[in-house]
């Protein structure tokens, strides 16, 4: 149940009829959706963040996506990196959707702009408990796996980064993705290329939530990720100067022999 004020907000809108909601005890988040999927009565849905918002003409552009891609299971958009007081800080745009660059971690589908087929959700399972760190990751790929992806030319929504949120919890993400890839039942029997780049997406995780890593084992995960997709070459997401053995004591040994700075 929530206990930030979001009962007060809802209580706000009165008897409005289109607003259904319940407060009541769960199991964690994963419960939540689930029990919000099972019980709401839409075709299409969405999971959406206390933390996160709706830009205007979101729905529209949604409902549209859904029009023109009558297949699609899976509809997303573009999405505003904004502050705690809700000021813009990054705009990342992605490249064009692929099973493939989804999987290896090219592109992103952030939860507040993806919309799917509720029904198809729940008949894939919806949110799997064992990976409360990553479920929704894990449902856009059964989701990509079973019917279309359609990738809106718009800016959906705004998603607030703040010190609290569940992505700051590197470890248990880095642990939930790596057991997504091994109790998948579509990875292992994709074709290879797929395959590949889901090795790819896992080696790339060093990079996108740090850790522990010497700079050794950071070189031998960007070889390995472009070498299982070369295509990553011309892509950010891999960074080129971790191709380089001992980039960051070359580095600091060249500041100290111009600038006679520490390493």
């Amino acid at each position: 149940a929530s206990t930030d004020g979001t009962v007060d907000v809802l209580k706000s809108f009165g008897n409005v009829p289109e607003l259904r909601w319940t407060s009541e005890p769960d199991d964690g988040v994963v419960d939540a959706v689930n029990k919000g999927l099972a019980r709401a009565r839409g075709e299409i849905a969405a999971i959406q963040s206390s933390d996160d918002f709706y830009l205007p003409g979101c729905f529209s552009a949604v409902a549209e996506g859904f029009r023109t891609h009558p297949a699609a299971g899976l509809v997303f958009g573009e999405v505003e990196r904004v502050d705690a007081e809700g000021q813009v800080v990054f705009s990342p745009r992605q490249p064009r959707y692929s099973l493939a660059r989804l999987l290896g971690r090219e592109l992103f589908i952030y939860q507040p702009t993806a919309f799917f087929r509720r029904e198809l959700a729940l008949a894939l399972g919806g949110w799997n408990p064992r990976i409360p760190y990553v479920p929704d990751i894990d449902l856009w790929i059964r989701l990509a796996f079973h019917a279309e992806v359609a990738q809106l030319d718009a800016v959906l929504a705004a998603y607030r980064t703040h010190p609290g949120q569940r992505d700051k919890h590197r470890e248990n993400i880095c642990r939930d993705y790596l057991r997504m890839l091994e109790i998948s039942r579509d990875i292992p029997t994709a074709p290879r290329r797929l395959r590949r780049a889901a090795a790819a997406g896992a080696a790339l995780l060093k990079f996108r939530y740090g850790g522990p890593w010497s700079d050794a084992e950071l070189t031998r995960a960007a070889w390995k990720a472009l070498l299982l997709r070369p295509s990553l070459l011309f892509s950010p997401q891999l960074p080129k100067h971790r191709l380089v053995p001992g980039y960051f004591a070359l580095t600091g040994l060249r500041r100290k022999l111009l600038g006679g700075g520490r390493p």
